[in-house]
């Protein structure tokens, strides 16, 4: 097996971390908390490291507020989302779902061929790739906000997401923070 290490500069990441860590730790108030989200709710939302720091207090979330599902282009790929949302409502007493999407997605018009050929260079053999459909694979979308909708209808389609438990679908703009409802459930 092949370990890489991202390097800046001189430092590895993990050191980097590590020393904010301990920063971090420095100044930090502990306080008791509970793991059940406080506003009763669950975001299923983007990976996308603009959204990080921003969408929270975008949408009025602190900390404890919210379960967080946090996946490549807010998708439902396989059954991993769905499984989250259901823990959040069975496990943890969330009431409501927001799906959140946001403009210019790395997800959306994703090069097929493009990341086929770099996930080769970096080690993924031709029979793993073979008759896979990387675009369905990774989730890859065509347009933000017709993938916010059709996220909020897998998840409400689910058998295993009870009728009663709204699930709204909306998306944010990263430069200004203004966020659209697309599904009012």
């Amino acid at each position: 097996m092949v370990y890489i290490n991202h390097i800046l500069g001189d430092k590895v990441m993990l050191d980097e971390v590590l020393k904010a860590n301990e920063n971090f730790v420095k100044n930090f108030e502990p306080k008791k908390m509970s793991h059940m989200p406080q506003k009763k709710l669950a975001i299923v939302t983007c990976m996308d490291t603009r959204l990080t720091g921003f969408l929270e207090p975008a949408m009025g979330i602190e900390r404890g507020d919210a379960k967080i599902i946090k996946n490549a282009g807010n998708a439902v790929v396989g059954r991993d989302v769905i499984r989250s949302v259901a823990a959040a409502i069975y496990a943890l007493g969330v009431e409501e779902v927001m799906v959140v999407g946001h403009y210019e997605c790395g997800m959306a018009n994703v090069n097929s061929e493009k990341l086929t050929e770099t996930m080769k260079m970096r080690g993924v053999d031709e029979e793993t790739l073979s008759g896979v459909n990387i675009d369905e694979w990774i989730g890859a979308i065509g347009n933000e906000e017709e993938n916010v909708i059709k996220v909020v209808e897998k998840i409400k389609e689910s058998p295993f997401i009870p009728e009663d438990v709204p699930v709204h679908g909306l998306i944010i703009d990263l430069y200004d923070g203004k966020m659209k409802v697309l599904v009012e459930d």
